[in-house]
C-alpha cells in the first residue's frame, strides 16, 4: 500500500523551531466539519509518495530542512511507517498531524512531534488557547500549544 499526497511544501510554522518538508496526505477518513483540506478527502487522489520519491526529496533538501511533517496518513500505518523511518535514518525529526485523539504506539515510536484532535470550529485550532487540539513533543511529553498563540 502506498500513501498519496495532494500538496508538498516547505513550512516553518507547523512545527515550532523546525523547517519542515510537509506532505498533505489524501484519503482522510476523519472528515472534520469545516476542514480546510476537503479537496484531499478522495482516497488515492494526488501523487504516490513512495520511499524512492521521498529519499530523492530528502537529498534535494539536505541541510535545508530539519523535519518531515505528514498531515495525515495514520489511517495507513504500514505505508506511513517506512517513510517515517526513512526520515529518521536521514537524521531528520518527524511530525504527524492527525484529527484523531491518539495514534498507535508503533507510529508514536517513530515520531518526535504529534498534533492530535479533530478541528472543532467553536474551539479553534492550535492558535487558540481554547482548542481541543494538542501539539506534543513526544520525548518529553510537553504540550507546545503556546508556541502557536499570537501575542495580544
Amino acid at each position: 500500500m502506498v500513501l498519496h499526497y495532494s500538496h508538498e511544501q516547505i513550512v516553518w510554522q507547523e512545527v515550532p523551531g523546525e523547517t519542515s518538508l510537509a506532505y498533505t496526505i489524501s484519503g482522510c477518513p476523519v472528515g472534520c466539519k469545516g476542514c480546510h483540506s476537503v479537496d484531499t478527502w478522495p482516497k488515492g487522489s494526488g501523487q504516490a509518495l513512495t520511499q524512492d520519491y521521498l529519499l530523492a526529496r530528502l537529498m534535494l533538501y539536505q541541510d535545508l530542512i530539519s523535519c518531515v511533517l505528514f498531515l495525515g496518513g495514520e489511517w495507513q500505518p504500514h505505508a506511513l511507517l517506512p517513510l517515517l523511518r526513512l526520515a529518521k535514518e536521514k537524521g531528520l525529526k518527524t511530525c504527524l498531524y492527525t484529527g484523531l485523539d491518539t495514534v498507535s504506539g508503533e507510529l508514536q515510536a517513530e515520531l518526535d512531534y504529534l498534533k492530535t484532535g479533530p478541528w472543532i470550529a467553536a474551539l479553534g485550532g492550535l492558535d487558540s488557547p481554547n482548542t481541543n487540539q494538542r501539539f506534543v513533543h513526544l520525548a518529553s511529553g510537553a504540550c507546545l500549544n503556546q508556541h502557536f498563540w499570537r501575542a495580544p
